[in-house]
């Protein structure tokens, strides 16, 4: 008889990419004690949520908010030897627009807290807080499904929800949340994380603000449990031909050809695709990654002199260029840097560098009387940061027409849009379904 022990020697596991999702498959197979190879074509774990130095300082290529609910990421972040309580700020949940709206959930149990929180929101008359509970209390009858995808904003308008909900509540949270305008997002998808957060624990809905860089956070972390687990993290060594055979899977990397049973590919989906295109088995997966449109996060940091800083770790501007900031002083002691995030497609993409820099030193200047002027500023674009979730979009499963080929990424099948959690469990996926 085959014992699991005798399965797992058999198996040589190839992960091309570092990210989230790419090191949970690793960490997943370690822990296995399947033989586990990472391959990471930059110099630094992470992918798009990864450390960034500039001017001596840490920065992150993008900010990034975990929530309650993302309980595979927080399980894989405590696998590896993180501490919850110490890496994050956990806040209640809270959508604080300044000077226009605020939306505050007491601890009380799901979903009596959030009910509450509408009804007592400000900046929004009676009959508005009324119609989102109604809402809410509508979703819930319906256990958060849909009979047909639609775009979110076809959804707020049969619910009759009006301008001013639309542009104070629900329009912040599905661009927050999956990275696309409301004309263009799945209703669906936002129902999914609506279910998840809002409508099951209280503690699901509470907002954690990471105090490492997101490098250190996970992916630094799991490399160093896979390698104590005789497993291999190379860096700056991508993948630059993968090809199949009776034998198994051969990745070409700058230092040779590296022989696998299996690879799971977690790169960027472009980068994917174009590794995949040459294996002829797998052209309807790569037509699903090639048909895939994608939405930009602009991310602007700001170094003030240590006495600046905001009303509130995190908090959002109405109407303003700046669609959220972040005092990185409250959450993880820089003091005086202040990260302003820009989600989605916009006006904004326009700007030059420095013009947009100006446009955001003006907006904290006048919400806030920040008058200082910032010691450097750095723009980080990342121009295709997730793929737009638009509704009854079909996106590559984790298992492709190949056994030996998987396919792990925020963007394969799943209830969730480009999110850390997302990720994360496309990585188990792809670890659980090699047997």
């Amino acid at each position: 008889m085959v014992s699991l022990q005798d399965v797992a020697k058999e198996l040589n596991v190839a992960v091309v990419g570092g990210g989230y999702a790419g090191m949970t498959a690793a960490v997943e197979l370690a822990a296995r004690g399947i033989s586990v190879t990472v391959y990471e074509s930059a110099q630094q774990l992470g992918g798009r949520a990864r450390a960034v130095r500039y001017n001596d300082t840490q920065l992150d290529n993008g900010q990034h908010l975990l929530l309650g609910c993302y309980r595979e990421t927080l399980r894989i972040i405590g696998m590896v030897g993180g501490d919850i309580k110490q890496d994050f700020l956990c806040l209640p949940l809270q959508l604080e627009l300044h000077n226009q709206f605020s939306l505050k959930a007491p601890r009380l149990p799901a979903p009596m807290h959030l009910l509450v929180a509408f009804l007592k929101a400000h900046g929004l008359g009676w009959n508005e807080r009324f119609k989102a509970a109604r809402f809410m209390l509508a979703l819930q009858k319906m256990q958060f499904h849909l009979p047909q995808d639609m775009t979110v904003n076809a959804l707020l308008d049969l619910y009759q929800q009006d301008h001013n909900l639309k542009l104070k509540l629900w329009e912040p949270l599905c661009i927050a949340a999956l990275n696309t305008p409301i004309h263009k997002a799945s209703a669906q998808v936002m129902l999914n994380v609506l279910r998840d957060a809002l409508n099951r624990k209280r503690a699901d809905s509470d907002m954690l603000l990471p105090r490492l860089d997101f490098s250190a956070l996970f992916p630094d972390r799991a490399a160093a449990f896979v390698v104590q687990r005789d497993g291999q993290v190379f860096m700056s060594e991508g993948a630059e031909l993968i090809t199949v055979n009776e034998l198994g899977v051969a990745i070409t990397t700058a230092t040779g050809v590296h022989r696998h049973s299996h690879v799971i590919c977690a790169a960027p989906p472009v980068v994917t695709a174009k590794l995949l295109r040459p294996i002829a088995a797998l052209q309807a997966s790569v037509a699903q990654i090639d048909a895939l449109e994608h939405q930009p996060i602009y991310t602007l940091y700001l170094q003030y002199p240590p006495q600046v800083q905001l009303p509130g770790p995190m908090l959002g501007l109405h109407q303003r260029y700046s669609q959220w900031l972040f005092d990185k002083g409250r959450i993880a002691g820089q003091r005086g840097l202040i990260a302003s995030v820009i989600s989605a497609e916009g006006i904004h993409q326009d700007l030059s560098q420095g013009g947009l820099a100006n446009k955001v030193i003006a907006e904290l200047r006048e919400e806030f009387g920040i008058t200082e002027t910032p010691q450097w500023y750095k723009v980080i674009a990342e121009k295709r940061a997730t793929f737009c979730c638009s509704p009854n979009l079909s996106r590559p499963n984790q298992v492709t027409a190949l056994p030996q080929i998987l396919l792990a990424g925020d963007y394969t099948a799943g209830d969730y849009p480009a999110t850390l959690e997302g990720a994360v469990m496309s990585g188990v996926r792809c670890a659980a379904a090699i047997r």
